[in-house]
């Protein structure tokens, strides 16, 4: 590679210059690392938490090969193809460097209070905020937390603990600090003014990692509709976003019809075009329901039960989809990896058939801005017959979990559904807190979705729990009326008995009412 290369281009770089460049400005930014924290020491930030939130996010940047009952998994491998490279720099060296730029990851400092709660809890949630950045394509470099009765209403952090802030912010060379809370406007304005690199808040994170796993047009339609209704109240104007409009007949010394009355300002002209976007989407997302209502009127027209897996986000619920339906959903171990809704076809040990519907992902403190633009992908789980309540046994606080879920579920009104807890991920909890899981929820079952284990008696537990055949019959039905057979063969009618003899053929069966209404030609009467 020669001395000036500033005019080479990608296209007729080998690989080995193309890895000489990137070596390069990996070192570049590693000496830049270096330098700034030699120049300015970072202040001890040494807390009464230990800074194990680290290996929750770097438990999920390790690729976890799916198993073989999650299927091909084109998806994730489209996923990972887009997947970002650390430690690129933005300062651009060469012209060949274009290429690399849009892969550079973020670097993040996070920061949260400790209010409420143990320490414990304040430890868990950084923990799950750390992941939700990972997730959604950051590098975290390091967190603080400040033990605060309630947020500074000019900074989230008291002065003291924000100065603390901006000295790590500098020393580890981050470019953006994530919030561990929804910051108000003016919140938001503040602190960016102290560590003086962009700020964003919780919901933000989330909003982002929903962007960018959306996938079905009505999916998207509800993502932007939540980011909008976030953003309308935070749009920040000034320079040109503050002049007026004026319009008509405007002459050169600024006189005529045109200039009489305030006009409308630029940042005005943005609210403007947000809630006519957002009134669009609404339509859109209401135009979506009549075709979802119609599959759900269908299958309640045929009494098919119908059974939603809920629970906590990377908890295990496409896994566990994967495992008793062969859906080949995507899997993958991050936060919120899969957002549409996906229903398939399963039956019971004995043969009933029923569907079984995966929702969105739970997380603690979830946007209100998502629970009312999902709402209508959550009426799913409120007309089901039953709820598959997924829980990471695994995970430090799964309590915490099941109460989050629950919560939203009340939002939701589908508290009053039937509720089994399905405690996965057994081959890596705990036992004791498994034991202890169980004893507070009795009727719950342990699965590992990875391994398969107790999913025999998951569904015989859901064989018991959705409606079944209510209505008892003993029919003899002609030899020469075989479609009659056929249907009692389908997986809406339970077989108790079976004998052929001269007439025909004679069964005892369970049916639901509407089709014993249909079969009433053929019941023997002794």
């Amino acid at each position: 590679m020669t001395e000036n290369h500033g005019h080479s281009t990608g296209a007729d770089m080998g690989p080995e210059e193309i890895q000489a460049v990137i070596d390069r400005i990996l070192a570049s930014d590693e000496a830049a690392v270096a330098k700034a924290k030699k120049g300015t020491p970072a202040p001890d930030t040494s807390a009464p938490i230990e800074k194990t939130w680290r290996s929750r996010a770097q438990a999920l940047s390790q690729d976890e090969e799916p198993s073989d009952a999650d299927g091909d998994q084109q998806d994730l491998a489209e996923r990972r193809a887009l997947r970002r490279v650390a430690g690129l720099s933005t300062e651009l060296e060469d012209v060949t460097e274009v290429e690399y730029r849009q892969l550079r990851l973020e670097r993040v400092v996070l920061a949260g209070l400790w209010s409420e709660g143990t320490a414990q809890d304040a430890e868990n949630s950084l923990q799950e905020l750390a992941a939700l950045a990972e997730t959604a394509g950051s590098e975290v470099l390091d967190g603080i937390v400040q033990r605060r009765l309630k947020p500074d209403p000019g900074t989230f952090l008291g002065s003291g603990k924000a100065q603390e802030l901006k000295g790590i912010v500098q020393a580890t060379g981050a470019d953006t600090v994530i919030v561990d809370s929804e910051l108000s406007p003016s919140q938001r304005r503040g602190l960016e003014d102290i560590v003086k690199v962009k700020v964003i808040d919780r919901t933000a994170l989330i909003l982002d990692i929903f962007a960018q796993h959306a996938k079905s047009r009505e999916g998207k339609a509800q993502v932007e509709l939540a980011q909008l209704e976030y953003l309308l109240p935070r749009l920040r104007g000034w320079g040109e976003s503050m002049s007026r409009q004026a319009g008509g007949q405007v002459g050169s010394a600024g006189a005529g019809m045109g200039s009489r009355g305030p006009g409308e300002t630029k940042i005005e002209l943005d609210r403007r075009k947000i809630r006519t976007r957002m009134a669009k989407l609404r339509r859109e997302i209401a135009g979506m329901k009549p075709a979802r209502e119609t599959k759900r009127s269908n299958r309640r027209r045929n009494q098919v039960p119908s059974v939603a897996i809920a629970g906590y986000t990377n908890a295990g619920k496409s896994s566990l989809l994967n495992r008793l339906t062969d859906a080949g959903v995507l899997v993958e171990n991050a936060l919120f990896a899969t957002l549409d809704p996906t229903v398939r076809k399963a039956e019971t040990p004995d043969g009933i058939g029923y569907t079984l519907a995966d929702t969105v992902g739970f997380v603690r403190s979830l946007p209100t801005q998502l629970i009312e633009a999902f709402r209508s992908t959550l009426e799913e789980v409120a007309d089901s017959d039953l709820i598959l309540h997924v829980v990471d046994a695994s995970h430090p606080d799964p309590e915490g979990q099941i109460a989050a879920v629950r919560a939203v579920l009340t939002e939701v009104d589908a508290r009053k559904v039937p509720e089994i807890i399905v405690l996965n991920k057994a081959d890596a909890a705990d036992p004791f807190v498994i034991e202890r899981l169980r004893q507070r929820e009795p009727r719950s079952v342990v699965v590992s979705a990875r391994t398969g284990a107790g999913l025999t008696e998951l569904r015989q537990l859901i064989s018991t729990s959705i409606p079944r055949p209510g209505v008892k019959l003993d029919l003899m039905v002609p030899y020469e009326r075989g479609e009659i057979l056929s249907r009692l063969h389908e997986e809406d009618v339970e077989i108790l008995g079976l004998e052929h003899v001269g007439e025909g053929t004679r069964l005892e069966v369970m049916v639901r009412e509407g089709l014993a209404a249909e079969l009433e030609a053929y019941v023997r009467h002794e």
